[in-house]
């Protein structure tokens, strides 16, 4: 447990965070925190429950003269994005999370962070644990796996939560309320390819690029930030058309929410082309650099001479996945016709990895229209089908339909306004949150979602600011004694 963050404010909140760094929790391995949490609310001697999927629930009663509210849910997820730097030696399913403060902002050494979702299931945490918040009756749902499939939402069954409003932790912008966000679709594409001998009198070189800052592939799509795959694929598909290069193998990024900040491939080239090779890799950079320069400075191209593989990848498979690569979109695809600041459709292709005589790449298409994301897909399969590839589409999750109509919104507008003097704004987020499936499983359920201020969440400058936990804990701990009447 980390001894700095525990003389931060809100006390409580930064004493649960801290336990929680120090458990190792990637998704899919949540075991730990699981215990953790479930040995909190016994520890507090409150009904706590958990469900076949893994998703913990625990009921604390209204404090007294607030039995006649409406039940609220607090509700965020267990598991976090496992990145770490290229020279960072961590183990996630073994290795505590490092945090240390800088200045305003609390961060970790060389890894995610995990405020996404940490800071919010600690704030719950104290909630559960807080004598003093004046609340009505409260569920506190802390679910597993959602960030790589939202799988504990998906599994969640009806009859498990009874509350009518459901306030979602998972924001991350103090000072904003979201009432609204994309669905998404993952694509998974493969390519079946021939291996051949290592031809004669090549040179056999390691390309990687790295230094891109990366980011959450739904918050930080409209960035411009550079996507390490298809820049390496730019320089390679270059070299492929022009000076006969062969491909060993190709890896890049590791996550389908995470825009791919390193990508490397060894690749083959005839020595007389070498010289060429070299001037082109330099000419690409530089192109690379000129483009990225603001979004991007850190951008390096490496190129080194390394040995030769056992085998390279056949010749037609090569051009074929280099050509669908380049083709392939990425990025921003439309905004929101009404709100021109927010993404509407967007796509990312998060994952390239080649070996055992299969390319696999996966790529994630979020929209907030679900005939965009579908044609999204489509798109997609128009591109790697006729290369060759098998593709499936795997994960839909849908979206939350804002309504600015919400009771709780109103309460929250009211609530904020009387704590800081100014209105918070009113969003909709081209990101996944958990809402979209508990609303089809409760549709009943009145929705918002709040959090504290955390910059880069997905990559491992992920940083969450210290006086903005303050400001969102505040507000939550207001909001829940203002809950309206039950009808």
């Amino acid at each position: 447990m980390s001894k700095e963050l525990l003389n931060l404010e809100p006390a409580a909140v930064w004493k649960y965070f801290s336990g929680i760094c120090a458990i190792p929790h990637p998704s899919k391995k949540e075991q730990a925190i699981i215990d953790y949490v479930v040995g909190v609310g016994k520890e507090l001697g409150l009904e706590t429950l958990t469900d076949h999927a893994g998703n913990v629930l625990i009921r604390k009663p209204a404090t007294a003269g607030m039995e006649d509210r409406k039940k609220v849910i607090l509700q965020g997820h267990l598991d976090m994005v496992p990145q770490k730097n290229n020279d960072t030696e961590h183990n996630f399913e073994k290795d505590p999370i490092r945090p240390y403060i800088d200045g305003d902002w609390v961060r970790a050494e060389g890894t995610t962070l995990g405020a996404d979702n940490g800071i919010g299931v600690a704030a719950a945490l104290a909630v559960l644990e807080s004598d003093e918040i004046k609340h009505g009756p409260l569920e506190c749902l802390f679910t597993v796996d959602e960030e790589t499939g939202m799988t504990g939402a998906f599994e969640l069954k009806p009859g498990f939560l009874s509350g009518e409003i459901l306030i979602n932790l998972d924001s991350e912008e103090e000072g904003e309320l979201y009432i609204g966000c994309a669905g998404g679709i993952d694509t998974n594409a493969f390519f079946r390819y021939k291996s051949e001998a290592v031809p004669q009198n090549h040179t056999t070189y390691k390309v990687e690029i790295k230094g891109l800052k990366g980011g959450h592939s739904g918050l930080d799509i409209h960035l411009g930030r550079g996507n390490a795959i298809k820049l390496l694929n730019r320089l390679l598909w270059e070299a492929n058309r022009s000076l006969g290069l062969r491909l060993a193998s190709l890896d890049g990024g590791s996550l389908r929410n995470a825009i791919p900040r390193e990508a490397s491939g060894t690749v083959l080239v005839p020595n007389k082309n070498k010289e060429e090779f070299e001037s082109l890799a330099d000419s690409i950079i530089n192109e690379l650099r000129n483009e990225y320069g603001s979004t991007d400075p850190d951008l390096t191209l490496v190129l080194a001479t390394t040995a030769a593989p056992a085998e390279v990848m056949d010749q037609e498979s090569t051009q074929k996945l280099l050509n669908a690569v380049y083709a392939c979109p990425n990025g921003v695809v439309r905004m929101i016709s009404d709100m021109p600041d927010v993404v509407e459709t967007s796509t990312n292709l998060a994952v390239l990895k080649t070996g055992n005589g299969v390319a696999e790449l996966a790529s994630l298409q979020r929209s907030s229209v679900d005939s965009a994301k579908r044609d999204l897909c489509n798109m997609m399969k128009a591109v790697f089908g006729p290369a060759g590839a098998e593709v499936e589409h795997t994960g839909e999750y849908p979206g939350w339909k804002p309504s600015l109509k919400s009771p709780v919104l109103k309460t929250m507008l009211r609530v904020y306004e009387k704590l800081y003097g100014k209105t918070p704004e009113q969003k909709v987020i081209h990101a996944g949150l958990e809402c979209g499936l508990l609303g089809g499983t409760y549709p009943e359920l009145d929705m918002i979602s709040l959090g504290p201020t955390i910059r880069n969440p997905h990559s491992p400058d992920e940083m969450v600011n210290i006086g903005s936990v303050k400001l969102f804990y505040e507000f939550l701990a207001e909001t829940l004694g203002e809950i309206p009447l039950n009808s």
